[in-house]
């Protein structure tokens, strides 16, 4: 079926953005997967072809768009070619948002300019070691001083990703304590500045995938955080963190389809090569069976994110029609790489071949953003149950 999401300007993009992958990250990808990391000049890069200004006002340097759309695309041509590009996803559709949101004149005007270049690298702390889903539960605390000048921060993050490499973070923290009728309350949001005293990048946390994309556990020791370094409101933070939860999980869903898209192509091409028995394995009936049992849940979970991005655009997509999104498309993503990588028999088993980074990448998309449970529980309340 012909998508109908993109135009002439975001097919134009996606040939810039796929040359550009296959000149300056498909070659060296093998490197940096074994050294668990990106190099921080790829950031600069990324910069530089313009992928964090998108929708970066343009009197901050960007392009002033508000879709979608381009960020859809890099996360079809990153999967079309199994790489990752670090933290640079989390940069965009998890910081960015809270900055356009919530941040001052004053504050855009210090911060867009270094994000748009990929000077200043960015990233989000909500998780804790105790505290996952139910955010209201974060005890990490930021104290105002006396005089008002600063925020004294202490507390612990963990998940982090883009944390070991981030120039500032977005921290929520509690400001004050939770009112008995309401556990939400006394959150607040501050955009750290990582090279402040008291900051401390811990353990690099090794993944079952994601190798390349760095996550951190990071703690914050009496860090003196200036005051005018506050997003939005203070008090009121687990309101703000609510505001980007929908698009957070159409990226993950969307991610997820392209993913299992990249999945199906990339068994077909590997059975079309291999032979068993003297035959292609794709010329037996279960390779054809299951290849094609593959597409079909593909091509659903594409109708599913494409209307889910199109909601998403236009400001209508709820919170329980992302969970639903993410919630197929997930799934979806799970059963069909597990399936691709059978059909590559042992050496789907083999980081050298794209499936099996794709097997242990696509894992978490049922982890983060929310648990799978989870989205089900927002759905059945959506239904009234």
């Amino acid at each position: 079926m012909h998508r109908t999401v993109f135009d002439e300007d975001h097919e134009s993009f996606r040939k810039t953005l796929r040359a550009f992958l296959q000149a300056e990250v498909v070659p060296h990808y093998d490197e940096w997967f074994a050294a668990g990391g990106v190099p921080r000049q790829l950031y600069r890069d990324l910069g530089e072809l313009g992928l964090f200004g998108i929708s970066v006002p343009e009197e901050h340097g960007g392009a002033g768009l508000t879709t979608h759309k381009f960020t859809a695309i890099e996360y079809e041509e990153i999967a079309r070619v199994g790489v990752l590009l670090g933290g640079s996803s989390c940069h965009v559709l998890l910081a960015l948002p809270y900055l356009k949101l919530l941040g001052t004149d004053e504050q855009l005007q210090r911060y867009l300019p270094g994000f748009v270049t990929g000077e200043q690298m960015w990233a989000l702390a909500m998780t804790e070691p105790g505290t996952g889903s139910d955010l209201s539960g974060i005890r990490t605390t930021a104290k105002l001083s006396a005089d008002g000048t600063h925020y004294v921060l202490n507390g612990a993050k963990t998940f982090i990703t883009g944390g070991v490499n981030a120039d500032r973070v977005i921290v929520a923290a509690r400001t004050s304590p939770p009112r008995e009728d309401d556990r939400r309350f006394g959150l607040s949001l501050f955009a750290v500045d990582t090279s402040l005293p008291g900051y401390q990048v811990g353990r690099k946390l090794d993944k079952l995938g994601l190798r390349t994309s760095d996550s951190a556990e990071l703690a914050f020791t009496d860090v003196r955080v200036p005051a005018e370094d506050l997003l939005g409101e203070e008090d009121k933070g687990f309101s703000y963190l609510g505001h980007n939860l929908a698009s957070e999980r159409w990226g993950i869903a969307h991610g997820a389809y392209a993913q299992a898209k990249a999945a199906v192509a990339l068994a077909q091409s590997y059975t079309a090569d291999r032979k068993v028995f003297g035959k292609p394995v794709a010329t037996f009936q279960n390779t054809k069976f299951e290849l094609a049992a593959c597409k079909a849940e593909v091509d659903a979970a594409e109708a599913v994110t494409d209307r889910a991005l199109e909601a998403l655009d236009a400001g209508e997509l709820s919170p329980a029609e992302a969970a639903s999104a993410k919630l197929f498309c997930t799934e979806v993503a799970d059963r069909v790489i597990d399936r691709c990588l059978q059909l590559h028999g042992g050496y789907g088993y083999i980081n050298e071949y794209p499936i099996a980074r794709l097997y242990a990448d696509s894992r978490v998309n049922r982890l983060y953003g929310g648990t799978s449970e989870v989205m089900k529980l927002i759905i059945a309340h959506d239904m009234g149950l």
